[in-house]
Order: structure tokens, then sequence, then C-alpha cells
């Protein structure tokens, strides 16, 4: 693109682009500049420039190699496919009698992903959010909720994309909703960027976003002051409970009884509900009370559901 053309693309003036493209000189991307017949010089980022002067020793580029499947829910991402061709220069750097070594130990690791998205057909969409993204600018997004029947147009600002139980979610401010919300890729079919920015917070960071989450998921009343929850888990699973951190915010107490006492700050319960739930009778909700009341409801209602299904097979 021209400079003029690059001005009007992003809503700025030439000497703004000017300045980049000196920035991006010093800090050597590999820029190309083309005269035309016309006399006009047009700029362009070379993918098969100069390499980035990166050396691995064998170690380091054997750990690398080995660790690319941990990327494979990735695939379909601009992440994932510039990650596939680093793979492939690591490979020739190896040659194939390394290689064969190394398959015998890539035989002996495995990543199990359970339930995790298929972004394969989903690369130019999830490139036009990183655009929106990167370059603060609105869009407008077609999506689809987990109980609508029709996909909804809503006018987004792009913040970031975070990597939940393998599948990507868009945090964005909702002009719809006025605050910011998350978004499941995988129910969005459409991404319209416009030439139009916005001024994103400066505040706002994904860390301090989800600080006081127990995964993805917020409500409306996420926003309110984190609330203390006390679980405890008997002694069959506390070994299990100390051995990972679950939230920058836990507290670990052990009980004389083998039991363990986990104590976070949270401001939803949505996501820890269920994750107490999959602990069955060895996990008991101590604190909040609220909590407490919503999983004795569920398990109520699974109760009688599975006494339904029993009745009704007799």
């Amino acid at each position: 693109m021209t400079i003029k053309g690059l001005a009007e693309e992003v809503s700025v003036d030439d000497r703004t682009i000017r300045r980049d493209l000196n920035v991006l000189r010093k800090a050597n991307f590999p820029l190309e500049e083309r005269i035309t017949a016309h006399g006009c010089k047009h700029w362009k980022i070379i993918d098969g420039g100069a390499n980035v002067p990166i050396h691995f020793n064998w170690s380091e580029a054997v750990a690398l190699y080995l660790g690319r499947r941990l990327l494979d829910p990735l695939a379909g991402t601009n992440f994932w496919t510039s990650a596939q061709s680093a793979f492939s220069k690591i490979r020739a750097m190896l040659g194939e009698a390394a290689l064969a070594q190394l398959s015998k130990v890539e035989k002996t690791f495995l990543q199990t992903m359970p339930g995790v998205s298929d972004y394969s057909s989903k690369s130019e969409l999830i490139d036009l959010l990183m655009l929106a993204i990167e370059d603060h600018k609105i869009a407008w997004v077609a999506y689809q909720s987990e109980r609508a029947t029709e996909p909804v147009s809503l006018e987004m600002y792009p913040y970031g994309i975070a990597y939940h139980k393998g599948s990507l979610y868009l945090v964005a401010f909702s002009c719809e909703h006025n605050m910011i919300r998350h978004f499941k890729v995988d129910r969005i079919t459409v991404v319209d960027v416009q030439t139009l920015q916005f001024s994103p917070d400066p505040d706002f960071s994904l860390e301090k976003h989800f600080a006081n989450s127990f995964g993805i998921y917020q409500s409306d009343e996420s926003s309110s002051a984190p609330r203390k929850i006390r679980i405890r888990f008997s002694s069959e699973v506390a070994r299990y409970v100390q051995e990972k951190t679950w939230h920058p915010s836990q507290k670990l107490t052990n009980e004389k009884d083998g039991s363990v006492v986990l104590e976070v700050s949270l401001n939803d319960t949505h996501e820890i509900k269920a994750w107490t739930l999959s602990f069955g009778p060895k996990a008991t909700v101590l604190e909040p009370k609220s909590l407490r009341d919503e999983i004795v409801s569920d398990v109520v209602e699974i109760l009688k559901r599975y006494k339904a299904k029993q009745r009704a097979k007799e």
C-alpha cells in the first residue's frame, strides 16, 4: 500500500504513517519499498524476507518440537499456522536421524483434549477479530448465543481473546449490554471490522478483568465486590486439591481429620459451583449460604430426575 492508502485505512495523517514505518524499520521488520510505473511508493512487509535472528541450541529445538502438540487445540488460527511454519524449520534443523529418535520420545507423552473446539474453518474470522483488537476498531459481529435460535448483530469494542478449556472467547465491550462481555468464538458467524476506531480504557487488562473469576463465565452482577467462598474437601481428595493452584487468591487450610478447606475470593459463583459438584459428596460448601442453597437445590433436582427415571423402568 501507499502511505496515503495506509493513512486512509487507519484514519490518521501521513506523518503518523511515516513515523510508524520508521519504528518498524528500527525494529528490523522486513519492509520493502517499491516504486511503480507512476512513481508512487508502495510499502509491504515481506513474509519471505530476512529471518528473525533467533538461534536455538539442540536441546531448545528438541523441547520446542516436542511441545508443538500443545498448540493443536488452536488449529485454524493464525497462531497455529505461524507455529507450524516455525516447527517445519526446526524439523529441518534437527535432521531425519534425530527426528527418528524423537518420534520414540514423542509416543511417551500424551495431551488429552476433551471438549476442544475446532477452529479450522474460522481462521479468516479470527484474523479479523485480531485486527479489530490490535487497531482498536469497532466491529459488528453476528453472534448466536447458546439459547438463541438465530444470530443477532452486535456492535462491539474488542479488547482481547481468552483461551479457556479448549475454546476461544472474545472479550469485548458490548454496546447493547453497555458492559464488557465474553463471546464464545464458536458462536460468531460474521465479523465486519469498521474503519472507525474506539478509545480503549487505558486501565483495562485481561489479567485484571479475570482476577476475580473462576474461569471465563461472568454474570451481569460480576462487577460487584468479590465474595469469600470456602469449600471443605474430604481427605480422599485433599491431596488432589493441594497439588494445584485453582485461583490466585486461594488459601488452603489443613484440618485435623485430613480434609482441607479451600478459600477463594470471587465475584461470580457459576463455574465454581459446577466444579464443586464434580467432586460429589467429597466437597462441601461452607460459605456463602447462597452458594450452599444453590447446590442443595441442584442436588435435589438431580435426585428427582434419577428417581423418575428409575420409576419409569419399574
